[in-house]
């Protein structure tokens, strides 16, 4: 049986390749099993870790949740109990899930240091699991990627099996850049980059909905279309005159403005808005609330004023549920079609 760690920063798609893997392991005749030693609560009222409830759903796992992911804690876990009994119950509880697998794959934190007081951030299980570790980079610039050197340097100095690098949910114009510069780099430096994925709005864009469980507030119009994606997000702080050819510039977009501003609603409800998000509690006028009917747009009313309004949705991103047989066949595809998963089956066989 062998363990394949999936470590790396938030955002940077974990579960998805997680996912992605999964789906082809079971293809390639692997038995496969999920595991996820600490976990963050959903923003509903049942406060379950969405990706193991994705996983278990997908592999066809008859495990309990709270196997899968025996803790779930938030960023302030030393208080309470604190470490007490942590590492041994994620040993018990792995040992129950890995139970007639031949590969499980490890869903690591949201950062790789997370809960390093307790023996349970990502490095340290890697080794207590004798893990091989797949490492996702998201990477926006170069300070970016010197983070992900960074990170490759610090798991091989401390014995780690690093199997390879992937690069995830990445821009097209950046895609040149990685294969002509970073992914030379790496080699000189003894790294092993086993994929490039491109982004892929379908898998990468989180939804209104989610925008939606994020903020709160009150959706005015447009319940029906929740499921909408949204591809950028854009601050409606122009005049009314210049509005209209500043919206053009992005489609399936969120645009958050006071809703106070009439006119600058009515001028984005002309162009590729997937949602209007109304901040300061101020309803908008009849006219903005009928073209937004007409259009289909939804139109959520929040209380917070602008600023926390951006403040809250800038870690948003897309998370896969069971029901999103797009976003589950698009995470097979990307590994399929962009990653070297060859290497990593025959690693792990």
């Amino acid at each position: 049986m062998r363990n394949l760690y999936i470590m790396g920063t938030p955002a940077s798609g974990k579960t998805a390749l997680a996912l992605g893997l999964a789906q082809k392991l079971q293809k390639e005749g692997f038995r496969v099993a999920y595991f996820k030693p600490i976990g963050s609560p959903s923003r509903g009222a049942e406060r379950v870790d969405e990706d193991a409830v994705l996983m278990r759903e997908v592999l066809g796992m008859g495990v309990p949740l709270e196997l899968i992911v025996p803790l779930i804690v938030g960023p302030s876990y030393l208080s309470g109990n604190g470490c007490k009994d942590a590492l041994s119950r994620v040993r018990e509880a792995y040992e129950q899930v890995s139970a007639g697998a031949d590969v499980v794959i490890i869903g690591g934190a949201a950062y790789p240091y997370a809960y390093a007081a307790c023996g349970l951030d990502d490095i340290t299980l890697a080794r207590q699991l004798d893990a091989q570790v797949l490492l996702v980079l998201n990477i926006e610039n170069d300070f970016g990627f010197d983070q992900a050197l960074f990170f490759n340097r610090s798991l091989t100095a401390v014995g780690v099996n690093l199997l390879g690098d992937i690069f995830n949910n990445i821009p097209r114009p950046l895609l040149a850049k990685i294969e002509g510069i970073y992914r030379p780099i790496l080699a000189e430096n003894g790294y092993r980059t086993l994929g490039v994925i491109p982004r892929r709005p379908e898998i990468a864009s989180p939804t209104v909905e989610e925008f939606y469980e994020v903020l709160g507030g009150e959706i005015v119009t447009g319940s029906e279309n929740l499921k909408r994606l949204v591809e950028d997000v854009v601050v409606g702080a122009m005049t009314a005159e210049s509005a209209l050819s500043y919206f053009r510039r992005t489609a399936d977009k969120a645009v958050i403005l006071g809703g106070d501003r009439a006119d600058v609603a009515l001028a984005a409800l002309e162009t590729s808005t997937s949602v209007l998000i109304l901040t300061g509690g101020l309803y908008p006028d009849v006219k903005v609330i009928a073209r937004a009917q007409e259009k289909g747009v939804p139109l959520i009313l929040v209380h917070y004023d602008t600023y926390t309004t951006i403040e809250k949705i800038s870690q948003l991103s897309r998370r896969l549920k069971p029901g999103d047989t797009t976003g589950i066949k698009v995470a097979l595809e990307n590994v399929e079609q962009y990653c070297q998963w060859e290497a990593i089956v025959e690693a792990l066989r």
